[in-house]
């Protein structure tokens, strides 16, 4: 890895049901600090595989994953849980305890910095709960605190999913789909959140969509995939009717999000 590189994937391979459906096939690729790399690809291409097996959500079934130059496909539980505090995740279904408040949701993301019994019984600092607060005014929805989780609307929640990771202060932030439950005024405005993250934070974003026109808007590179292999790796710009026509289908027609 250079200095400037954040991640390093090499050979990647990942075979789901006995063998029968291979996800990912010998992808190879790396991530530059402090750019918002986006995966696009049809659903099933691969994208949502590509990122959990970076911070091993999902087993890979062999290649690497180096992070900072840890090589996180070798790394023991306990290495693991201190590079998976370091990347945070925004989820596509907001993985939310519904019936839990916003506040608490939010904490969450101190789980990996808090000790065993605190996460227990959760109990958490002043300064954390200070911190949670913040987070949630960054995201417009201090109001909402002591709200239940299951009560706000869908961009809402996915709001709290954000606050969630800012609260672990990552270095890099993975985001598998967030936009695809939301309407278009709303994914806008999440992917805001994100690109606010790297432009003010140095935070490094990885997120998959459908959308190329989001893409386009939000990228400083894309990455496509399809059918488990890398079929383009460039600038928005790059990406031509031809290039369109090669990773979503002949028969595909952009869809624009405004």
């Amino acid at each position: 890895m250079t200095p400037t590189q954040q991640l390093q994937v090499e050979n990647l391979i990942k075979v789901y049901e006995r063998g029968e459906v291979l996800a990912l096939n010998d992808v190879s690729m790396s991530v530059e600090r402090g750019e918002f790399l986006i995966l696009i690809g049809l659903s099933g291409s691969g994208k949502s595989t590509l990122l959990r097996c970076m911070n091993r959500l999902i087993e890979p079934t062999s290649g690497k994953v180096y992070f900072d130059g840890i090589d996180v496909t070798a790394a023991g539980s306990t290495q693991l849980r201190h590079v998976r505090r370091r990347i945070g995740m925004v989820f596509q279904q907001f993985n939310l305890v519904k019936r839990s408040s916003v506040l608490t949701n939010v904490l969450a993301g101190r789980l990996g910095y808090t000790s065993m019994g605190r996460s227990i019984t959760g109990r958490f600092s002043k300064a954390d709960i200070q911190r949670a607060k913040e987070s949630l005014e960054r995201v417009g929805l201090a109001e909402k605190m002591y709200v239940r989780a299951d009560q706000l609307s869908g961009g809402q929640q996915q709001r709290v999913g954000i606050a969630r990771a800012i609260m672990q202060e990552p270095e890099v932030m993975f985001a598998d789909e967030p936009v695809s439950a939301l309407d278009p005024a709303t994914s806008n405005s999440i992917l805001q959140y994100l690109e606010q993250m790297k432009e003010e934070d140095g935070v490094t974003v990885i997120c998959a969509l459908h959308f190329l026109s989001l893409a386009r808007r939000y990228g400083t590179r894309i990455l496509a995939l399809n059918a488990g292999e890398i079929v383009f790796e460039g600038l928005p710009t790059e990406i031509d009717a031809d290039k369109f026509k090669e990773i979503y289908g002949e028969d595909a027609e952009e869809v624009e999000i405004r």
